[in-house]
Order: structure tokens, then sequence, then C-alpha cells
């Protein structure tokens, strides 16, 4: 049996996950500030986005 061991060039982005996870009326975690789309989806994200959202959720936390 032959095992895929090609290594890919993209490293995944480690989560903003604080564990404090509470949403707003806005559905914005008040944690890590990304919106509950942007934690459903961020498993399938590629690093550029993720990196976006840590963009956008930084932003947020400044607002707050």
């Amino acid at each position: 049996m032959m095992m895929n061991t090609r290594k890919t060039n993209q490293r995944r982005t480690t989560s903003p996950c604080v564990r404090n996870c509470c949403l707003d009326e806005q559905d914005i975690c008040i944690g890590c500030f990304r919106s509950v789309e942007e934690i459903c989806a961020w498993s399938a994200m590629s690093t550029e986005q993720q990196l976006a959202v840590i963009e956008l959720a930084r932003a947020r936390k400044k607002q707050h």
C-alpha cells in the first residue's frame, strides 16, 4: 500500500479561538470576535482567508 507523502506549501493558521464562546446580538463571538459564519467555515478556509478573518476580528475587537 502506498501512502501519499506529498507535502503542501500551505500551512494552517492557528484558530484565534480563546474558549470564551458567546455570541452577541450580531452573532459575533465576544471571545475571538469572529462571526458565527467565520467560525463555522474556519477549517475549510485557505490560509489567506483565515488571515483575512483574523484581521477582521482584530478590527472588531478594537471597535468593541
